[in-house]
């Protein structure tokens, strides 16, 4: 790998496309509604249009390993970055349904290329620092999902519809890849002496990516059920309905960028078990305590636990010495994909034949996991 500019500007220039990463990601998270509504879709009916979005992050998973193995990650997330802010345009525009379901499957695609190859960017970067960074970046993804709601929001009050909107963060998406392209790790070619393509993951990935798996079904939980379970269990009202995903959603972020530090001291082992401490924890408050005090505090320790697992286990991944990053990273984020794809339905199947109270225990055993397979794990 060739690197002519100084470790602290490439950072900056990494750290920018994962903020505008969030930022095309939650831009279309806060218009969801608006187009719902704009487009006349039942709940159903839209339930089944953003399938498309999982079709085509599966898709985009064994294609963007083996295209950065191949073109590097400097082109990859280049390209990808761009396709996702232009895919983001179309999401505003489509006329129907079915149009906006074909969007929808090529605005995953993009997504999950971007993240591919940014976290391929991010691990050449770490190398570059000698000490854990991974985390402070995906704290920067979820700072955009802040700010790229906010201005959702303010666009909602606007009345500004969701085509003008798209189009001016993808005018900031797309001027930020000619601005830091240039600074950009030259990775083409990094992983020459490793397995790359589509090479079966050996034993060390399979064990990070059940440790992600694990992880993700809890990630995948907070962001779906945690509402529901503060309305049906914890018996909030109003506004207060929002505060355990909020709670969550603020220490998911913090810990982030408190990760890397911990991580530097204590070691990826102990971070990892002490990330699974915390959301065992948390859920078990929730579950045992379910009063609103008790059930808010709860879901900051999972929003905590949770932070780190996902980007210290990628940037271990990317080390990989059997494989090259792209693919490397590629074949956990499959395998950690499915808990986010898988958890949430399980959750309401359980819930369905038990309780939501009683479902969530299915997630403390799941974070209970993430400590057993660390524990396990040669990391």
């Amino acid at each position: 790998m060739t690197q002519t500019h100084q470790p602290v500007i490439v950072r900056r220039a990494v750290a920018v496309l994962f903020f505008m990463a969030g930022l095309c990601f939650s831009s279309w998270a806060s218009r969801i509604a608006t187009i719902q509504e704009k487009l006349n879709i039942s709940e159903g009916q839209f339930g089944a249009v953003l399938f498309a979005m999982p079709v085509g992050l599966m898709l985009s998973l064994p294609l963007s390993g083996w295209a950065v193995s191949r073109f590097g990650s400097r082109i990859v997330v280049s390209i990808a970055l761009a396709g996702y802010g232009l895919a983001l345009i179309g999401l505003g525009l489509m006329p129907n349904m079915f149009l906006l379901a074909a969007n929808i499957m090529v605005f995953g695609l993009c997504s999950n290329a971007v993240n591919i190859s940014v976290n391929a960017q991010a691990v050449a970067t770490e190398l570059l620092y000698k000490r854990p960074i991974m985390a402070s970046f995906h704290g920067l993804w979820s700072l955009a999902g802040f700010i790229g709601g906010g201005i959702g929001t303010l666009m909602i009050g606007q009345e500004i519809p969701p085509s003008v909107h798209f189009v001016m963060i993808a005018i900031v998406v797309i001027g930020s890849i000619f601005i830091c392209w240039r600074y950009l790790n030259h990775d083409k070619g990094t992983g020459e002496k490793k397995k790359s393509g589509f090479a079966k993951p050996d034993a060390a990935l399979i064990t990070l990516g059940l440790i992600a798996f694990c992880s993700m079904v809890v990630e995948g939980t907070m962001f779906d059920w945690t509402t529901i379970y503060f309305r049906k269990v914890i018996l909030a009202k109003g506004a207060m309905e929002g505060a355990g995903y909020t709670a969550g959603m603020c220490m998911m972020a913090t810990g982030r960028f408190i990760a890397d530090g911990f991580s530097a001291r204590f070691g990826l082992k102990r971070t990892l078990q002490v990330s699974g401490f915390l959301s065992l924890a948390g859920l078990t408050m929730v579950i045992t305590l379910p009063y609103l005090v008790p059930a808010i505090i709860g879901f900051m320790l999972v929003g905590a636990g949770i932070s780190s697992v996902v980007p210290l286990v990628y940037s271990a991944a990317g080390k990989s010495t059997t494989m090259a990053p792209g693919p490397a990273i590629a074949a956990v984020s499959t395998i950690s994909f499915l808990g986010f794809l898988v958890g949430p339905p399980v959750i309401g199947f359980l819930a369905e034949a038990f309780n939501l109270r009683l479902a969530f225990i299915f997630v403390a055993v799941m974070a209970l996991c993430v400590i057993v397979f660390t524990t396990r794990a040669k990391v």
